[in-house]
């Protein structure tokens, strides 16, 4: 086949566009999906239907019928919503009546009914042993008929004619007959279709148009207010021309519009952008309507979303009266914190259960919400104002509370008194009703994954859920990310402190096993600071005597997964026993570890290997499945000389060590980490426990914390009061 002239239209890319002889005008409307297919594929596609003359739209909404990589009618439904299509679900006896088919149909050329998995069709789609994703409401659609013909790459199928195959050809004339019947306009008035790309593949490769009903995935109706192509548009007035003789035409444009149409065409201004240059969808994201310190206002006409993130703050009206109050009047007595203008939140208690966590709590989804938009900056601010309001012992009353609230600006109170005012805060509803930001939250729960990657999945990869990074992405995940996706929901069950009790009972015994009675085992984490539920188990190990503590993480490691408690070691650290178990050097450019802790650690998958009817289910069944959870465990094995720093920051919030770290550096000079302090000047060890001295030494690990607090100049804060979250 030779390759045609490249189309006026697809001029910039200099690439032939090939040919075929089948007839496709009498389609509706028709839009190519760029869902899971590549731009070269979608290109393809787009040309073939260009050159048999169908009438191609690149607006979905003007579409009847959508081209596309799609098998799963729930997949197809959010791709035209997410795209602004409004629908309404066809009832199931109307959406299985059968099309108007062609006289090829009629002549028992129908497909057959044998099913076959993707796997067996060489599928891109990885069965993964143990992990299982199966979505009820569309498990048929996993299966592909067995057609005469399987699907190939478009650029695999020959787009003209086969003359090998006479008694299939059919002359124009006749084909668009047959069209005209199976392309009824009432068929597709009112309504869109969503039909497998492969339809197209096929009937390119046979040179006849097949029937669309073992293709289509899913049919809706469309909302009567929404604005089609098949609309009746008002005339406009332009300069008066010969009508225009379109290739293109079909008989779903009204024939007293389409010069209408095309002259509105002609008097637009011609695009500046190229449809075919592929777009950064991150950096595209990137824009301030979501990406930034301040969220847009509804004026940003260039917003990605469908509405605002979040709205302008309000500015807080004051009466001059609300001014000339005495202070003392109106505000309870301030905590010395506030007083003094204590900043950091290592410098104040913060219990678990505060009095104004309803606020709180609607604080936090807008930081989550920052956090899913890389905003760094807004997500810091955040974490400080919603530490000092967890912190304040009162429940606020008036704005002038939070202004007195060191880390509480403006903002912070305009928020407060919109919460106050109305029960609600109309940021949180904008943002909770965003569809790019629930998936956001949904990726980003998954174990491994943090802020940016499920960006990338969402912006970069074009994934909308969890079955879309298992169909088209497996592959490409790390060991992590795959484990995190496979045990997605276990992960997101909370950890009774029972549990934790028992988990942690059972790491003691193996490392009194690899080493003697005189380890130390210390819960640390949410169990220490009264959480009744936590989200992972969290287990520093320790011993007086350093050689005992030297790869002890390996061989505490090795033991548990001879009995069957670990099912999977992700990562498994010895950072502190390569640099001989020192404090972390002030210059860490050559040292692995980041955050506030370098020491030994393994992050693992635990998994009970006892229950009640084990031997009961193993006689029935010798393969039966084990009934517990998987659990998320970090052990971490820290030296004597320096259990003080490990246990008070992987005991402490987030916020709360975050600012153990920054008050260490702008008070005192010092580098906090959790493997101990040094001097930022001279690099020199900071001993804060009295290890050196044999007469000073702890003789407990509670004793070594409170020894790390006084030789930083705080009051000891007990775990339930570091609760900044």
């Amino acid at each position: 086949m030779e390759d045609s002239e490249p189309n006026a239209t697809h001029s910039d890319h200099s690439r032939s566009s090939p040919a075929t002889t089948l007839d496709l005008s009498q389609l509706p409307p028709i839009f190519v999906l760029a869902t899971h297919l590549s731009i070269s594929e979608q290109h393809e596609a787009e040309d073939a239907l260009s050159n048999g003359k169908a009438p191609l739209t690149y607006d979905i909404k003007e579409a009847n019928l959508v081209l596309g990589n799609i098998t799963r009618p729930r997949r197809a439904r959010s791709e035209l919503q997410w795209k602004g299509v409004h629908l309404e679900d066809i009832g199931e006896e109307e959406s299985r009546r059968p099309t108007r088919t062609s006289s090829s149909t009629s002549n028992n050329r129908t497909p057959a009914n044998k099913r076959r998995r993707l796997a067996e069709q060489g599928s891109h789609r990885t069965q993964r042993p143990g992990l299982v994703t199966v979505d009820e409401s569309s498990a048929a659609s996993d299966t592909e008929d067995e057609d005469i013909l399987e699907a190939e790459p478009m650029s695999q199928l020959s787009l003209s004619h086969d003359p090998a195959s006479p008694s299939e050809a059919s002359t124009n004339g006749e084909e668009s007959e047959e069209l005209a019947q199976q392309f009824h306009t009432k068929d597709f008035a009112n309504k869109v279709k969503v039909v497998k790309l492969e339809w197209l593949h096929v009937s390119l490769k046979l040179g006849r148009i097949q029937d669309l009903e073992p293709y289509t995935v899913y049919e809706a109706r469309l909302r009567p207010s929404q604005e089609r192509a098949t609309k009746i548009l008002p005339a406009i007035k332009a300069v008066a021309r010969e009508p225009t003789s379109v290739i293109n035409k079909s008989p779903y444009i009204k024939e007293g519009v389409l010069q209408g149409i095309m002259e509105r065409a002609y008097a637009d201004p011609k695009p500046s952008y190229n449809r075919y240059k592929r777009q950064d969808r991150i950096k595209e994201a990137a824009k301030p309507d979501i990406v930034g310190k301040r969220f847009s206002s509804t004026t940003q006409a260039t917003s990605r979303l469908s509405r605002p993130v979040t709205r302008p703050t309000q500015l807080l009206h004051q009466t001059t009266s609300e001014h000339d109050e005495a202070v003392s009047s109106v505000l309870p007595p301030l905590p010395d914190w506030v007083k003094e203008n204590k900043v950091y939140a290592c410098e104040r208690a913060t219990p678990l259960n505060s009095p104004n966590n309803d606020f709180i709590n609607e604080l936090k989804k807008i930081k989550l919400a920052r956090l899913l938009t890389l905003d760094e900056i807004g997500v810091r601010a955040y974490s400080t104002s919603i530490a000092s309001l967890a912190a304040y012992p009162y429940r606020i009353q008036s704005t002038r509370e939070i202004l007195a609230l060191p880390g509480c600006d403006q903002k912070i109170a305009s928020l407060f008194h919109e919460y106050n005012s109305t029960g609600r805060l109309q940021a949180v509803e904008d943002l909770e009703a965003d569809p790019a930001l629930k998936v956001l939250r949904e990726f980003y729960e998954i174990w491994g994954v943090g802020a940016k990657t499920a960006r990338e999945f969402y912006y970069d990869k074009g994934w909308r859920d969890l079955d879309d990074i298992v169909e088209y992405g497996w592959k490409s995940l790390s060991r992590v990310q795959q484990i995190g996706l496979k045990y997605y929901d276990e992960f997101l069950l909370k950890i009774p402190r029972s549990e934790v009790e028992s988990i942690t009972a059972t790491i003691t015994r193996h490392a009194k096993l690899v080493t003697d009675s005189n380890v130390e085992t210390i819960i640390v984490g949410g169990y220490r600071r009264g959480k009744f539920e936590s989200g992972d188990v969290d287990v520093i190990l320790s011993h007086r005597d350093e050689a005992m503590t030297y790869n002890l993480v390996d061989r505490v490691v090795k033991s548990l997964e001879k009995e069957g408690c670990i099912t999977h070691t992700l990562t498994l650290n010895l950072t502190n026993s390569k640099r001989d178990q020192q404090p972390l050097p002030v210059n860490t450019a050559t040292i692995g570890g980041h955050g506030f802790d370098t020491l030994d650690k393994a992050l693992v998958v635990w998994q009970d290997p006892n229950w009640p009817t084990k031997e009961a289910d193993l006689a029935a069944n010798p393969k039966a499945k084990n009934p517990n959870p998987h659990r998320r465990v970090d052990i971490i094995i820290s030296p004597w000389r320096t259990v003080g720093c490990a246990i008070a920051g992987w005991t402490s919030g987030t916020t709360f060590q975050r600012d153990l770290r920054r008050y260490a550096k702008n008070k005192l000079g010092w580098k906090f980490d959790s493997s101990g302090v040094r001097e930022r000047g001279t690099g020199r060890w900071v001993d804060l426990e009295g290890w050196t001295d044999k007469k000073t030494r702890c003789t407990d690990w509670k004793e070594a914390e409170r020894k790390v607090f006084k030789g930083m100049g705080l009051v000891y804060r007990e775990p339930w009061d570091r609760c900044t979250g």
